[in-house]
């Protein structure tokens, strides 16, 4: 599970640290680390993460306090022209480099490089820009000595803008999404674990499912790291409220078996309605 510093430093009720409670329950706790977005050229401009400086110290405590594995987040914005070769290779070297000082404090590194859904450009523009962006990724890494077997990928799948009025169904977003994994992430990596980047909660669902239900190579483990598509009907239902609180947890469990079922294979919508 991923936290944030401050849900990393909460205790439960007993007293008992929140990395322990969900170590005890077989939940592997991780620490999101990037301090987030800065303009790379000024108001307006492309956007950058910050957060390297003082990043082995952060780890000392951090590795005190429970956690084993970190996150760090890389944004492009899709236009005609965007993402500009400086912002890719300048979000490409600091995903690297904070790789290299995870892995030296001896976390995993998740390497979050997520391509924006915003706009309305086609499926062929994103499938583009992807592969441009991991291209530059991998290449960093490889040039910061990161061992791409102690990884996680945590991508986007290749997908058109949400404004597109041309949409992709599954079988075309898994064609697209593998071409351009398997040309550009090495079979070393052990794991792509991919965002929701916007999708709604059945559709992102369906898409992980194609992929792994594609003809063809797939040397990695492909599965998912939700966040909007798996929390958003539970917290829909909850709405704050005490009283909302177990529907809101089978509505979590729900989708989380979804994806569970389409991380193997093995989902259809059937699924939805038998659950």
């Amino acid at each position: 599970m991923i936290l944030y510093d401050e849900t990393l430093r909460q205790n439960a009720a007993n007293g008992t640290p929140l990395a322990q409670l969900l170590t005890d329950r077989g939940i592997v706790p991780g620490i999101k680390v990037d301090k987030g977005l800065v303009a790379l050229d000024g108001p307006g401009a492309e956007k950058v993460t910050e957060g390297l400086d003082g990043l082995a110290r952060r780890y000392e405590e951090y590795r005190a306090l429970g956690a084993r594995f970190a996150k760090w987040r890389a944004v492009y914005s899709i236009t005609d022209h965007l993402p500009s070769g400086r912002c890719i290779q300048a979000n490409a070297w600091l995903l690297a480099r904070y790789a290299a000082i995870t892995q030296q404090c001896g976390l995993v590194p998740i390497v979050e490089p997520e391509v924006l859904m915003d706009g309305d450009h086609t499926q062929a523009r994103c499938r583009e820009v992807t592969e441009a962006v991991l291209a530059a990724v991998f290449e960093q890494l490889h040039a910061q000595g990161v061992v791409l077997e102690h990884m996680i990928l945590k991508p986007n799948m290749v997908l058109p803008g949400q404004n597109c009025p041309q949409k992709a169904n599954p079988q075309a977003v898994a064609d697209a999404t593998l071409t351009v994994f398997r040309r550009t992430v090495p079979a070393a990596v052990p794991g792509i674990m991919f965002l929701s980047g916007g999708q709604g909660d059945e559709e992102a669902t369906a898409n992980l499912n194609a992929m792994n239900t594609a003809a063809g190579p797939r040397p990695w483990t492909v599965s998912f790291s939700y966040g909007r598509a798996l929390q958003a009907p539970a917290l829909k239902i909850w709405g704050g409220k005490a009283a909302n609180a177990k529907a809101a947890q089978q509505a979590l469990r729900h989708r989380a078996l979804m994806n569970g079922a389409a991380a193997l294979g093995t989902y259809t919508a059937g699924l939805e309605r038998a659950a």
